[in-house]
């Protein structure tokens, strides 16, 4: 271990902390730390990182924020405890030398940090309950551990080569991302949220330390579960207003974002601070009308940005690297312009991020629970029907709400963002196909199915609010979220995340979430009185992007030079007659191929950026 390579790991990323850097060594254990900071709770230079507990020797890196240190350190100093600094990072550590592991249990926050400890000779790492924080590691031949907040510092530091998991790109191409534990470089992992994991030297062990329960109780009725839920939306909301630095909040105009305005805005002295983003493709694409009713409604200094096509187009690079993997999450863009714009005028950002998640708001859930009414009503029937619809050569959406009357919900449910498989597979070639006959067997297909093996007793909602609370929420909104607000050095806190708000709705039963057709129905009446009804009961659009429209215009040159060139990586696993036919069929506005021409574009600038083929 040496000075020079932990530097080299740490300003792989300034833009994470631009505010200060450290870095400790110890040579006798062959182990050092490294960190850049981003000052928001006492910016003083008592809160540089690593940190040292002098009455444990204990040595922390930490990233993210504790919102109720204030409380954990009013119980620590009764027992005794003597702090030193201001900071959330030295609540962290004496309250790991107080409690040990069962620390974790006390924080409220996002969180990701890694502790050596001198006396037993380990690292303790651990990963906050929603996964707001990134955190990987990779575990050496020669069994070197390495951990970062994001592949490319562990890439700075590893001396062997680190290779593709190829049979990964098929399941990036079912879901947009890669999800799970598994990334598409070979041995870097993810954390995943809701565990820690100790590295002893010799030994690196792995424990889930929190998991949702969706067990339901006695119904306590409507009005008990809308009153609860808002006195903790408030209380999250609130705790987050904690900040040495300037704070405000991402308004899109939808019902999520405006809900945590029109609850901060009563709780804050000065006119809070609102940041919008649009695309200049008519209304379709721009929701600033409503963020500016939410805005003149309570007060805010509102500001607003409007995204050029050929600003998105030149930054698809650029969006990439700093993604760090492949998540077409397109929206990722404007947040990245938004972040920037933001972050001249404050450090620190709350948004909305989280509640379609807890109170059930996509229409795909509705979707889905009606299927489920049918396959009941038609018994066997339903097992027919889809089998024909499943064999016909016509596929489209009939076909395909169909083909699910034949499946379980296990079976049919992949989350939000997924493809039929005939259409993937009907890009690949012939040597890829062969390649994933041989895996079959994948780990993170497993993971995948696990997650509905756990939630086998619950009800049909709440399984697919597990399922994709545990996949699309962690592994494409969080990490969008992160990567593009850290890219601009901009903290981004997300209080519909609260750790005890998502307990508490997942006990709510599925009824007070989605009723009449209506998703997010709790949240919706929670908000009538406070926002207008134009805002709460409009239709959800939520960061849209008209890539439809650019890769039939000025993304298309781009896509076609990309993905068609002789020298494109992608051809080692798709059909190159297949990709110009889709790009061809798309220009023409014969079909709508937008999502998987950016799902190849994305694959083809991270399979550039990381020289893997």
């Amino acid at each position: 271990m040496s000075d020079a390579l932990i530097v080299t790991m740490r300003d792989t990323f300034p833009y994470r902390g631009p505010d200060d850097q450290g870095k400790w060594i110890d040579a006798d254990q062959r182990l050092g730390f490294g960190h850049r900071r981003l000052s928001i709770i006492d910016p003083t230079p008592a809160g540089r990182q690593p940190m040292l507990d002098t009455d444990s020797g204990c040595r922390i890196v930490f990233n993210g924020e504790i919102y109720n240190y204030i409380e954990i350190a009013k119980e620590l100093e009764k027992q005794g405890v003597v702090f030193s600094t201001h900071t959330d990072t030295e609540v962290i550590l004496k309250a790991y030398a107080v409690y040990g592991q069962d620390c974790l249990q006390y924080f409220n926050g996002m969180f990701a940090f890694a502790i050596w400890n001198p006396a037993t000779k380990e690292i303790f790492l651990a990963r906050d309950r929603l996964g707001i924080k990134p955190l990987y590691y990779y575990i050496g031949s020669n069994g070197d551990f390495y951990f970062a907040s994001e592949v490319k510092a562990i890439l700075a530091g590893v001396r062997e080569p680190i290779g593709l998991n190829a049979e990964l790109i098929d399941e990036y191409m079912s879901f947009g991302y890669v999800p799970g534990e598994d990334t598409l470089r070979q041995g870097v992992k993810r954390l995943l949220p809701g565990h820690c994991a100790v590295h002893s030297g010799t030994d690196f062990r792995i424990r889930q330390y929190w998991d949702l329960d969706y067990s339901q109780t006695e119904d306590q009725g409507f009005d008990y579960y809308l009153g609860k839920s808002r006195e903790l939306l408030e209380s999250a909301a609130e705790l987050r207003l904690r900040s040495d630095v300037p704070l405000g909040v991402f308004l899109s105009g939808g019902i999520d974002s405006s809900a945590v305005v029109g609850l901060l805005a009563s709780r804050v002295t000065e006119p809070i601070k609102t940041f919008s983003v649009a695309y200049d493709f008519g209304k379709d694409f721009d929701e600033t009308q409503y963020a500016r009713m939410v805005a003149d409604r309570f007060g805010t200094d509102h500001h607003e940005l409007i995204v050029e096509p050929a600003e998105f187009r030149d930054f698809v690079p650029d969006y990439v690297r700093l993604m760090d993997e492949p998540v077409t999450e397109a929206a990722a863009i404007s947040l990245y312009f938004l972040s920037r714009m933001t972050k001249k005028h404050v450090t620190v950002v709350l948004s909305g991020e989280g509640s379609d998640e807890i109170f059930g708001g996509y229409d795909f859930y509705r979707y889905m629970l009606a299927i489920e009414r049918v396959r009941k009503m038609l018994g066997p029937m339903s097992g027919l029907i889809g089998s024909a619809a499943d064999k016909s050569p016509v596929k489209n959406k009939l076909t395909k709400y169909l083909t699910m009357l034949g499946q379980p919900l296990a079976l049919r449910y992949k989350g939000i963002s997924t493809y039929e498989e005939h259409y993937k597979r009907s890009l690949y070639n012939d040597g890829y196909k062969a390649f994933l006959g041989e895996h079959s067997d994948k780990a993170v297909t497993s993971f995948i199915r696990g997650l509905f093996d756990k939630t086998s007793k619950y009800d049909d909602l709440s399984r697919m609010l597990y399922f994709d609370i545990k996949t699309w929420l962690i592994d494409d909104l969080l990490i969008k979220a992160d990567r593009m607000s850290m890219a601009a050095s901009l903290e981004l806190r997300v209080p519909f995340l609260d750790y005890r708000l998502v307990e508490f709705a997942a006990r709510i039963p599925p009824k007070h979430k989605v009723r009449n057709g209506q998703g997010k129905f709790l949240l919706k009446k929670m908000m009538e009185g406070l926002l207008p009804d134009e805002v709460i009961y409009r239709k959800k659009m939520g960061f849209p992007t008209p890539l439809k429209m650019m890769f039939q215009g000025q993304l298309r040159a781009y896509a076609e030079d990309l993905l068609l060139s002789a020298s494109a990586n992608l051809h080692g696993f798709f059909r190159r007659d297949a990709i110009q036919s889709i790009l061809r069929e798309h220009a023409s506005g014969t079909h709508d191929h937008h999502r998987v021409i950016w799902q190849m574009v994305v694959l083809e600038q991270w399979l550039i950026e990381n020289a893997l083929r």
